[in-house]
């Protein structure tokens, strides 16, 4: 089988956010994260539940843009609100803007009051990060992405939990250039590993804070051809090479 592209080890950095999870629901955000999450139940989380993104759970893994074969559950609305407030659920968000301690803005750019740039709004941000894990996927590794201070909190963070009196479960950020976690000093950003062709200084030149860098980053996994070639039945049409170009 064929090396594989930058897209594929970003699929299983994305599918490793959601090892040891068990039986719970995996609700990934975007096309990377949605292989990843199938991956992960194909190979060594056989017991996440994958939604077909309305209300049905489908049995075993599907290709992207069709219909699981066999449905499991049905999950009505009200349903996921039980199940997000329950901590049953691991979510994967895209967001517009990441800073240091984990809070996220999906809502605006810019002031709120007078935003250059209007988004999808706070929508069920808070709620995930405070009731349940929440990882984050970033396509573009760049400094208008992580930024030292959001423009506007909607996911919640280490420093604005811990001045609200609650707690966040943040697991992963991964990017095109690296994987991240919030195991440095204070829960701030740590560097876990860069991808292959990626070097520590690309990331920390691309980052918009300063990250917490441990002595030694090792490399991002790479898939196994065993990976490579359900990654590839997962997605025949090859969307993820759009969202991270080779």
């Amino acid at each position: 089988m064929s090396g594989c592209t930058r897209a594929e080890v970003c699929v299983v950095a994305c599918a490793e956010a959601w090892r040891g999870d068990g039986e719970i629901v995996a609700s990934p955000m975007g096309t990377i994260p949605t292989i990843g999450a199938r991956l992960a139940r194909a190979t060594f989380e056989p017991d996440l539940l994958l939604s077909d993104g309305e209300a049905y759970f489908g049995a075993g893994t599907w290709p992207l843009g069709e219909p699981p074969e066999v449905v499991e559950g049905w999950i009505p609305y009200q349903a996921v609100f039980d199940l997000v407030w329950s901590g049953r659920r691991h979510v994967m968000m895209g967001p517009s803007q990441l800073d240091r301690y984990g809070n996220a803005n999906i809502s605006c750019i810019g002031p709120h009051e007078r935003p250059r740039r209007q988004l999808i709004g706070v929508r069920g941000a808070p709620g995930n990060t405070i009731n349940h894990p929440t990882s984050y996927w970033i396509a573009r590794h760049d400094r208008r992405r992580l930024v030292p201070r959001v423009d506007l909190v909607s996911g919640v963070g280490h420093d604005s939990a811990a001045k609200a009196g609650t707690a966040v479960h943040l697991r992963r950020v991964v990017t095109d250039l690296a994987v991240l976690d919030f195991g440095g000093e204070e829960r701030a950003m740590r560097l876990v590993s860069v991808h292959p062709g990626v070097e520590v200084a690309d990331v920390i030149a691309a980052t918009g804070f300063e990250l917490d860098v441990p002595g030694e980053v090792p490399r991002t996994r790479v898939p196994t051809d065993e990976e490579l070639r359900l990654i590839r039945d997962i997605d025949p049409s090859g969307l993820r090479e759009r969202e991270v170009p080779a």
